[in-house]
């Protein structure tokens, strides 16, 4: 689904957080920061919420349950905000990178010229090739108007009875 390729799970690069716990219970949120294109630094968030009556009838495990539950929501959102905004979540640093899809670089090494020293060059052939193997040859002016078909005063080809495509039906 989404293209996420980080050296660790997703949920290593969460970070975790609770505000100050009100008479209507508790907030948390979990922050995945990330570098843009441009290197700047960004976030995404998911925010829960655990009152006091749901922690009461979840016991002791009440806000690990609902962390777990959390996490798995905000994974799937971050795979599907990838998927729709078409980018990829990569990077072998503390932060990761989110970056158009197929816009970074998996991995690159050094060339050592001594290894291909004497090496030719790939050159690209000056004619595009089809689908058979056969280079397409770019007609020259000359040849195309030697091979025109004969066209009336009117601009019709005897045969077809049409106009020919470069004049209007004005003239």
């Amino acid at each position: 689904m989404a293209s996420i390729d980080l050296p660790r799970a997703l949920q290593d690069y969460f970070a975790f957080a609770e505000t100050t716990p009100t008479r209507n219970g508790r907030r948390f949120s979990i922050t995945l920061p990330y570098r843009r294109p441009d290197g700047g630094l960004d976030r995404l968030q998911w925010w829960y919420h655990l009152s006091a009556a749901k922690e009461m009838a979840l016991g002791d495990s009440a806000s690990e349950t609902m962390r777990a539950e959390a996490i798995e929501r905000f994974t799937t959102h971050i795979e599907r905000w990838l998927h729709n905004t078409r980018q990829d979540l990569h990077g072998n640093e503390a932060i990761p990178y989110v970056t158009a899809e197929g816009n970074h670089v998996m991995g690159a090494s050094q060339v050592d010229p001594a290894v291909s020293e004497g090496l030719e060059p790939n050159v690209e052939d000056e004619s595009p090739v089809v689908d058979g193997g056969a280079a397409i040859d770019e007609p020259d002016s000359t040849a195309a108007n030697e091979a025109e078909e004969p066209r009336e005063a009117s601009g019709t080809t005897p045969e077809s009875g049409h106009r020919s495509p470069n004049r209007s039906a004005f003239g």
